[in-house]
């Protein structure tokens, strides 16, 4: 596709201090210095749920430390602006866990646990505003079903993560992390490089440990990307498997929610939660049988003895440290005992013009049609694209709205060419792509490097260095991304791509492959807390 960095690298501020997150006005948490240790780090949702059983911690507790951190590393320190606003219940929300917990009531493995969410997601009381100041104001009267899912599972609700604005989906050259309601996200490995994104903010919180855990939204790359440049697991699940009701769109044939945490087990915890049937995403009619799945259960060490590994080696092309680092994990696969092979996609890149047609389609659609279902203070794209020309100093300081005029340039849904390229770029991408390049080997699962090496963000996403995941995204076929080292100090992931509603599956191997390794590392610029962010690209 022609300049396609705003799509692969994204997937798909505010300067005034009243559009950052600010102290709740009950009893704040305190501001604690940056590099003073942090009692759950690293701390998986196991770890944590266990602590509470024990009594050692509570909710509540757990809730405390994490805002006190997000004060520390988020508003102070380091300031990596992960953040767009808290949940003004989660204290209350956490004592009434603890509550139920008292009462001999524990709803699941998710109770208690603090989770950050995208700011795309629908969550009441906060703001859903995908990072735009057009809807800063904008709070729906409900939560998104993945959020009911969410809370009938005991979790509680920390906050709403910054994001790539319209999950970069507003320009052809964006800066990924960067809206106008939150600034710019940092990454925490190097602050003066990019987060990805555009599920940004979900991704540097979940890596600086300001959240056990957090989902984030995919169209292209939107959870791989940043959870591979932040060190962490993200699983991008097959569209439909998790209800996109209650989440600002982008296109319904890619669009998908998926966990983004420091381990394999804790993706599979929380898929195993916000998965379902709901009747509002037509889309996840096909799942009824995935729907109480119990993805941790099915985790084992040895699950790679014999796996059929396809690598797909033109996506290694990205640069030399991550071709190494490539080879290095189809060694440890070898090792383990599966059979890697070399393999290829027969028509990869061969979706990328009916993709991004279908995109620009499907945005004003569905955009549309979610501003109206929900009230929102403007309706339309039109009215969305005046907005912006009207506050263009503060909306569009580094980018334009470029895929905004384009989208409203467009037919509807009946249109003969969309229908065209919805189906040929999904056929491209799935039967004769990723099913075919499976059946010609008889493999299990395609490997490829997540992406590349972080890159400056001054550079801007120009910059973007590649990645393997885009065959899945057109698909709407699941991928994994697991830490696989790093270079230059900047973590680097594996993906994991399999057919459809073939999640169980990946997260076993994307498992073994992770106890093998165990590449995540947190990020140590967070050990210098006085360093100061360098401007704004």
């Amino acid at each position: 596709m022609r300049s396609t960095a705003w799509l692969l690298a994204a997937g798909l501020c505010c300067a005034a201090s009243a559009c950052r997150p600010q102290p709740e006005p009950d009893t704040p948490p305190p501001a604690v210095p940056a590099a003073e240790a942090f009692a759950y780090a690293e701390a998986d949702i196991a770890d944590l749920q266990a602590a509470m059983a024990r009594g050692e911690t509570s909710s509540h507790a757990l809730v405390q430390a994490y805002l006190a951190r997000i004060v520390a590393l988020d508003r102070n320190g380091p300031r990596l602006n992960a953040y767009l606003e808290l949940n003004p219940r989660a204290r209350a929300e956490a004592a009434e866990r603890d509550a139920e917990r008292r009462a001999g009531r524990v709803r699941g493995p998710l109770h208690g646990i603090p989770i950050v969410l995208k700011d795309n997601i629908d969550a009441t009381p906060m703001a859903t505003s995908a990072g735009s100041l057009a809807l800063a104001g904008f709070r729906p009267g409900r939560d998104a079903f993945l959020v009911q899912r969410l809370r009938e599972a005991g979790a509680v609700i920390l906050g709403k993560a910054n994001l790539s604005e319209w999950a970069n989906f507003r320009s052809t050259h964006p800066v990924s992390g960067w809206s106008s309601r939150g600034g710019q996200t940092r990454n925490p490995y190097a602050l003066d490089r990019s987060p990805c994104g555009s599920s940004s903010g979900s991704a540097v919180a979940v890596a600086a440990n300001l959240a056990a855990a957090g989902i984030g939204t995919e169209t292209d790359g939107s959870i791989l990307c940043p959870a591979a440049m932040n060190g962490l697991v993200g699983l991008k699940p097959t569209v439909g498997l998790v209800s996109r009701d209650g989440i600002v769109p982008i296109s319904f044939s890619q669009d998908s929610a998926g966990p983004m945490t420091r381990s394999v087990e804790d993706a599979a915890l929380l898929l195993a939660v916000i998965a379902g049937r709901d009747p509002q995403d037509p889309a996840t009619a096909d799942n009824s049988t995935l729907a109480a799945f119990d993805y941790a259960a099915r985790l084992r060490e040895g699950s790679l003895r014999g796996v059929r590994v396809g690598l797909l080696r033109d996506r290694m092309a990205i640069s030399p440290e991550v071709a190494a680092a490539t080879e290095r994990a189809a060694a440890t696969l070898r090792e383990a005992g599966a059979v890697v092979v070399d393999a290829a996609i027969p028509t990869q890149d061969q979706w990328h013009d009916d993709e991004l047609e279908v995109l620009l389609h499907e945005f004003k659609a569905g955009v549309e049609r979610y501003l109206q279902k929900n009230q929102a203070p403007l309706t339309t794209l039109d009215e969305l694209i005046a907005y912006n020309r009207e506050h263009a100093e503060r909306v569009m300081p580094h980018f334009g709205q470029e895929l905004f005029e384009q989208a409203a340039s467009r037919g509807d849904l009946a249109s003969p060419g969309y229908i065209a390229a919805r189906m040929r770029a999904r056929r491209l991408a799935g039967a004769e792509g990723i099913d075919a390049a499976l059946r010609a080997q008889k493999l299990d699962v395609l490997v490829a490097p997540t992406t590349g090496v972080a890159w400056p963000l001054s550079a801007g996403d120009a910059a973007f260095p590649g990645a393997g995941y885009g065959a899945a995204a057109v698909a709407g076929y699941p991928a994994l991304t697991v830490p696989m080292g790093q270079s230059q100090g900047l973590p680097l992931g594996l993906t994991f791509i399999g057919p459809a509603w073939s999640e169980a599956r990946l997260l076993q191997i994307g498992y073994a492959y992770e106890q093998l390794t165990r590449a995540r590392r947190p990020p140590p610029a967070l050990l210098a807390g006085d360093r100061a962010p360098p401007a704004t690209p």
